[in-house]
């Protein structure tokens, strides 16, 4: 199956997990890479003031979440005697809770931005794209087309992902990032926040996403999109088979030739 590209589309949006990269990179390196080493990352650089930063904002994302089940507060150190042992070890519990619960708030990404840097540089993680994306990306980019990635993971986190993949540094095929601070990818909103802020028409906009309910989403805001079946990904119903265009590879996408 070939994915015709309509005319009038100048930009294609990316999604990560599932899309360009392998659910077992994500949920079997990264994520796993976060339960193992977020505590000693936190005593190592609890008095930067970037970590100071983080554990804020985890700790106002937990007093959003206290009505949810299993809930974990983060206490502060002039609360109930609480020492820094405790306190940080609130915040490792707070983060392996929200992982344990596939939470995709912004106060989490950004941590985990800051972790995943420091892996990336040290060479402890390399990232993993698919094979038939960047060829395909950089077809893409010879033909004209602005490339983006709208992910849950935070900018950080996608770009240094490309920056340090086993193909090499991919940033260069890349026009922008967006990720949930310009919504989240179930909104509709999201995607025409995303159009306005690259200057053109949602109808310019092509997305590439392994989760029906974010196509259905961009769909709604008037962008094109193909549903991506990669190995690992959740299966989909028949239902959703037959309401969106499905690919299983990005050679199958073709653009329109040029008269």
């Amino acid at each position: 199956m070939v994915l015709p590209v309509p005319p009038h589309v100048t930009v294609i949006l990316l999604d990560i997990e599932g899309t360009t990269t392998p659910i077992t990179f994500v949920k079997n390196i990264l994520f796993l890479y976060i339960e193992d080493n977020v505590k000693e990352y936190l005593q190592k650089h609890w008095e930067e003031e970037k970590c100071q930063e983080d554990v804020d904002h985890l700790r106002k994302q937990a007093g959003k979440d206290s009505y949810l089940d299993g809930f974990v507060p983060i206490p502060c150190l002039s609360e109930n005697n609480a020492n820094l042992d405790q306190v940080i070890q609130g915040v490792v519990d707070n983060v392996i809770w929200q992982m344990s619960t596939d939470r995709k708030t912004t106060a989490l990404k950004q941590l985990q931005g800051h972790m995943w840097r420091s892996a990336y540089v040290t060479g402890q993680v390399k990232g993993e794209v698919y094979e038939d994306v960047v060829l395909a990306l950089r077809k893409w980019r010879e033909a004209g087309i602005k490339l983006y990635i709208y992910s849950s993971g935070s900018v950080e986190a996608q770009k240094l992902l490309f920056a340090y993949s086993m193909e090499g540094d991919l940033l260069e095929l890349f026009d922008g990032h967006f990720d949930t601070t310009i919504g989240h990818k179930v909104e509709s909103e999201s995607y025409r926040n995303i159009a306005k802020s690259i200057g053109c028409s949602t109808d310019s906009i092509l997305f590439l996403t392994d989760l029906t309910k974010e196509a259905k989403a961009a769909e709604e805001a008037g962008v094109h999109v193909a549903v991506v079946e990669r190995p690992g990904n959740a299966a989909l119903t028949d239902e959703e088979k037959s309401s969106y265009c499905l690919i299983t590879s990005f050679s199958q996408i073709v653009l329109p030739s040029k008269q």
